[in-house]
């Protein structure tokens, strides 16, 4: 018999994510530790615990508005070029302790410049905590590569100033946009201009669909949009029929985008936290997976959804069985779809992923 995999197993395991928010994987303590430097006095609690568990049990809320509510802490903290290369810097050290050895992190620059900062010098700190983050982890040991997505608030009115922010560091280190907020009432065809602008660079964009919103949110963002992945996405499953028989039927929104390959950046904590899905036992993964969906495992926010790679793989090997290979799939699945150029992508393929998998796999 194989052996059960387990969280320090797991932790073994080169990852590679494609959908993870800056501001959502801060740690408790520099979240105190920024608000009295630098006079944040909103915080709902003082003690790093009792912090914790403020935003842990804020996320479960079963509503993606409310599960974005805590942001406005994280975010009120990360308003100087100071405290965003600090946050930039951990989120790659904790990231690396995991042994994600590719992560594409995620931020809205438009939220930081409550302090007067220009947009500019807001992605240069992140920029440069990343890359000392890199640095750092390097001289431990540990092989990570870490690359940053603009994100563009999807009620605001902001989209073609942040693609186009994205175009002038696309040879500093961010690989790509989105969009990202509340779904409902704000589609992605309202900012058509800037995923244009993104397509005229040939510059590579996500956009976050099916998540509180379904089927027409995916159908903008891939007819409309032209979307390389999809943030989430797992409405999908409401466009696939499984009969008695056990034989699923794919409507013609679910066959074009497993015909086409787009990547879902599916986040199953997350995902149950909003209600998108009642439990990870229900979660669509293993049947897109099944069905070979170009399928991702992600951890969307680590403060928020109390989660690492590490854990949402577990959980997934708890709920359907999965083993090794299962893993070593969605990990080469996520370095295929990433953002990053193709020779880098097989560089950590073929030189990390799947040597350190071959050693677990045995």
């Amino acid at each position: 018999m194989s052996t059960p995999l387990t969280l320090d197993l797991i932790k073994q395991a080169p990852k590679a994510l494609l959908h993870d928010h800056l501001d959502g994987g801060l740690r408790p303590a520099t979240v105190l530790e920024l608000a009295d430097q630098f006079g944040y006095d909103d915080l709902p609690a003082s003690d790093v615990d009792d912090l914790a568990t403020f935003f842990r049990t804020a996320a479960h809320s079963g509503s993606l508005v409310r599960y974005l509510e805590p942001f406005a802490h994280t975010v009120g903290v990360m308003q100087t070029p100071e405290a965003l290369h600090r946050v930039a810097y951990e989120a790659v050290e904790d990231l690396a302790e995991d042994n994600v050895v590719y992560a594409e992190v995620r931020f809205a620059p438009e939220l930081h410049i409550d302090h007067g900062l220009s947009l500019d010098a807001v992605v240069e700190a992140v920029l440069d905590g990343f890359a000392d983050g890199e640095k750092a982890a390097a001289s431990t040991g540990r092989t990570i590569v870490v690359r940053c997505l603009v994100t563009a608030m999807r009620h605001a009115a902001r989209s073609r100033e942040i693609a186009e922010l994205a175009i002038r560091f696309r040879d500093r280190g961010v690989v790509g946009f989105d969009i990202a907020g509340a779904e409902a009432g704000y589609p992605p065809s309202r900012h058509l201009d800037a995923f244009e602008y993104m397509r005229s660079n040939n510059a590579r964009f996500t956009i976050h669909a099916g998540e509180a919103f379904g089927l027409p949110s995916i159908h903008e963002a891939l007819a409309f949009c032209g979307a390389d992945r999809l943030g989430h996405g797992v409405r999908i499953v409401d466009d696939i029929t499984v009969g008695a028989d056990g034989k699923a039927h794919l409507g013609s929104q679910a066959a074009i985008l497993r015909d086409k390959r787009i990547p879902l950046e599916l986040c199953p904590s997350s995902n149950v936290q909003t209600g998108a899905v009642n439990s990870i036992a229900e979660h669509p993964f293993d049947l897109l997976a099944r069905l070979r969906f170009r399928v991702t495992v992600n951890t969307d926010n680590r403060l928020m959804s109390d989660t690492t790679m590490s854990q949402e793989m577990l959980r997934l090997v708890e709920a359907f069985g999965y083993g090794w290979s299962d893993l070593e799939r969605f990990t080469i699945n996520a370095m295929k779809s990433s953002f990053l150029p193709f020779d880098e992508r097989l560089a950590l393929i073929d030189g990390v992923i799947k040597p350190r998998y071959a050693v677990l796999i045995g």
